[in-house]
């Protein structure tokens, strides 16, 4: 199993942390109701919320670039590099989402998603 398999599940798991911090330490959570809940947060609670939304949106394209960069046998160093840069990415997003720094939050995004450009273009073959 390569890093950038690992980081696959890694970029999995980020959003369920991100509902607990969400979540976490509110004494009036409703667990019968936690969408609810969630939506009527306001401050640091609903952006780390929002970044949990943001962290499933991003899972997708990034686990196919990892997947495909695989299969057409790109550079392991290079899947491995660019997976762990979109990891420490999505983390920095993540912060900066909660604490309300949102240059900083948009061009973390970005990085990050550049990093899930560059898993597709390692991946094309070389002529």
């Amino acid at each position: 199993m390569t890093i950038a398999y690992w980081t696959v599940l890694a970029a999995a798991v980020m959003p369920i942390l991100l509902a607990g911090i969400a979540k976490g330490g509110g004494a009036s959570f409703d667990n019968r109701r936690p969408r609810r809940w969630l939506a009527a947060q306001t401050g640091w609670r609903q952006r780390a919320n929002w970044a949990q939304q943001n962290g499933y949106e991003a899972f997708p394209p990034f686990a196919a670039a990892v997947i495909i960069a695989h299969q057409l046998d790109a550079s392991r160093t290079a899947i491995d590099t660019l997976a762990l840069l979109f990891i420490a990415c999505r983390i920095l997003y993540s912060a900066f989402y909660i604490f309300d720094l949102q240059a900083l939050r948009s061009l973390a995004w970005l990085a990050g998603f550049g990093c899930v450009i560059g898993l597709f273009i390692t991946a094309i073959p070389s002529p």
